[in-house]
This record gives C-alpha cells, sequence and structure tokens, in this order.
C-alpha cells in the first residue's frame, strides 16, 4: 500500500533496525514494546529504547496495559527523538 505507514515498513525504511517497532501517527499512544532494542514511531521520527528498564523508566511515557505520552506533543518531545526529514 503506498503512503501506508506501519512500524515494521518506517523501522526498514530509515534504518532503525529496532526488534520491536511501533507506530503511531500522532505518537501519542502505543502497545507495549515486548522486544528490544525497541522503537516508537511517529510520522516524523521516533525514538529508541535500547532493553526494558530504559523503556519503563521513561518519565516521559506512562505505561500500564498501553502506553500513553503525557506530553500532548507525543514522542518528539523526549530525548532521543529523531527526527526525519523526508
Amino acid at each position: 500500500m503506498p503512503g501506508h505507514m506501519t512500524g515494521i515498513s518506517l523501522n526498514r525504511e530509515w534504518n532503525v533496525n529496532a526488534q520491536h517497532p511501533l507506530y503511531r501517527k500522532d505518537g501519542r499512544w502505543y502497545h507495549i514494546l515486548v522486544r528490544f532494542p525497541g522503537a516508537l514511531f511517529d510520522a516524523h521520527g521516533y525514538v529508541i529504547f535500547q532493553n526494558e528498564p530504559e523503556f519503563r523508566n521513561c518519565t516521559y511515557l506512562s505505561i500500564g496495559d498501553e502506553v500513553n505520552v503525557k506530553n500532548p506533543k507525543g514522542i518528539s518531545v523526549i530525548p532521543g527523538y529523531v527526527r526525519v526529514i523526508k
């Protein structure tokens, strides 16, 4: 599907090499990362978590049954966020 973004397609296209890539266009809600390194993608970039403690201890995330990004601007506010220029 041209133009259909997924974590898997962006992981490949942007050469991120995450074991568990997840995508949400607005970067505000995700499933839980379970394989590492894991990456959360939005429409403009991504943030990588090398291991589970790094992911679980990220103060920008609220992790319960799902992952909510505390800031309404999404993952782009997390230190280490990589903006991809298209």
